[in-house]
């Protein structure tokens, strides 16, 4: 089964770091908790136009595994689900044709395992780098992290920026480093993860959103999933409308991945909306929205069989690795 391409949509080529426009900005704090809450209130979409919301998310999940224990035959696991994330019986159901995840996301010692399982699918392989989860390795280390994950195979990177710069308020540094990590990456996407739970303010997320996509990066991620608050709807709402400005100012579209705590369908959905009325229906494509998540995909299947079935089925009848 091949992957259809992505429509061709330019790289985000960045711009010259205005220090002007990033001290300008700011951010209504209760207004985005309003707007926030909002999405959280509201009714879902329901019956067929529900699951056809959920199998979209399942294309736009990054099915990600980094724990300290993975092992080949975990990753290999993993790569089989990504390529068939349905059952077939609710997939038979549902008449959807082939589905498959945005990408397979790993560390690089996994990257290799990755491509064997993953064949000619066409699903890529993303590794996470540059001293994931923290961040805190030399430069010089974390761009050769990012030069070996390319060369084994990855097609998109996820680097983790240094939170120090953002917390002291030294926005050139965190753009020379975000412009080197892009060069290193080549060919390769690089999706920058922020950290927003350690960066205190939203308009901290605001400034290190335009920094990051000034330097190049292809997407902006909210989060490790390692840090004690993770995605958040309110610094979705940040993240998206530094995107949707940028676009406007620069013409380059640079996609969003929330990751870190979503698992659950219904909290897909939201993401799904946001992205949606804040940014449009193209960014609710593959090419411009991933979400980060590992056991997302079990809730998923689980509310699509219930709409086939009508019936919830145990956890344990979509299997994960």
């Amino acid at each position: 089964m091949t992957r259809s391409q992505p429509p061709s949509v330019p790289r985000n080529a960045g711009c010259p770091l205005d220090l002007d426009w990033l001290s300008s900005l700011r951010v209504n704090r209760n207004a985005s908790d309003r707007r926030a809450a909002s999405l959280v209130a509201r009714r879902s979409v329901k019956k067929e136009y529900q699951a056809a919301w959920l199998i979209q998310a399942i294309r736009c999940i990054d099915l990600t595994t980094l724990g300290g224990d993975d092992t080949p035959g975990r990753v290999e696991r993993l790569c089989h689900k990504a390529q068939r994330p349905l059952r077939a019986d609710i997939a038979t159901a549902l008449d959807v044709g082939p589905v498959q995840v945005g990408a397979v996301c790993v560390y690089h010692e996994m990257i290799a395992p990755a491509l064997r399982a993953l064949g000619d699918s066409g699903v890529p392989v993303a590794a996470v780098s540059t001293g994931f989860p923290a961040g805190l390795a030399s430069l010089e280390t974390k761009l050769r992290e990012v030069e070996l994950s390319v060369a084994a195979g990855a097609r998109e990177i996820d680097i983790v920026i240094t939170r120090q710069h953002v917390l002291t308020g030294n926005w050139q540094a965190l753009y020379d480093e975000m412009q080197a990590y892009r060069r290193a990456c080549g060919e390769a996407h690089v999706k920058a993860i922020l950290a927003t739970g350690d960066l205190m303010t939203l308009e901290n997320v605001a400034r290190a959103s335009w920094t990051c996509m000034m330097a190049g990066a292809d997407f902006i991620k909210t989060s490790t999933g390692k840090e004690a608050v993770n995605a958040t709807l309110p610094v979705a709402l940040t993240m998206t409308r530094a995107i949707r400005d940028y676009a406007g100012r620069t013409g380059f579209q640079v996609g969003f991945k929330p990751a870190g705590g979503v698992s659950s369908a219904k909290a897909a959905i939201q993401y799904l909306t946001l992205m949606k009325e804040e940014l449009g229906v193209e960014w609710m494509q593959p090419h411009l929205f991933r979400i980060g998540a590992s056991s997302l995909l079990t809730d998923i299947e689980r509310q699509l069989e219930h709409f086939v079935t009508g019936h919830y089925s145990a956890a344990h009848r979509h299997a994960m690795p």
